[in-house]
């Protein structure tokens, strides 16, 4: 119920008064990861988000704490928001996109995720043919490159 009232409170504002709200409360920058996480089927763990400010559904990821490494902090916010445990962890690219940072990860896992977050809505495993509706046009080719192997697959 709590997590129902966040999200349409939250998806109430238009994304770009989200993005606003999440930068005035970071002082300089902010720094993300996420990750492309493969099961043994070849398909991608996507969530649907609470804070995502558009579609709702992506990669899953978040913000790294203070002090802690980028590799630990995937594992955590999965960890944190599914319950699984990922394995053959490989940094696949960083951008910088205005004040924002994000690292991008490819991983497997072999658990069964759950929703364990207030953040996150639901969750799946997905090729790129059962893609969710009004799946970024983004990060879709980045699960197209990942899955024909134009990148070292973990």
């Amino acid at each position: 119920m709590l997590k129902k009232a966040v999200s349409a409170v939250w998806r109430f504002f238009p994304g770009a008064v989200r993005s606003k709200i999440i930068r005035i409360t970071q002082s300089k920058f902010t720094v993300s990861v996420a990750a492309v996480i493969l099961n043994d089927r070849c398909e991608v763990l996507l969530l649907n988000h609470v804070l995502r400010p558009y579609s709702g559904w992506g990669l899953p990821g978040g913000f790294i704490e203070h002090g802690e490494q980028p590799d630990d902090a995937i594992r955590r916010e999965i960890r944190e928001e599914t319950g699984i445990e990922l394995t053959k962890v490989r940094l696949f690219r960083v951008r910088v996109t205005g004040p924002h940072v994000e690292m991008l990860f490819v991983a497997k896992s072999n658990g069964e995720a759950t929703v364990q977050s207030v953040e996150i809505i639901g969750l799946g495993w997905f090729c790129l043919e059962t893609l969710p509706k009004d799946f970024s046009r983004e990060q879709r080719e980045i699960m197209r490159k990942v899955l024909n192997s134009e990148v070292d697959n973990p």
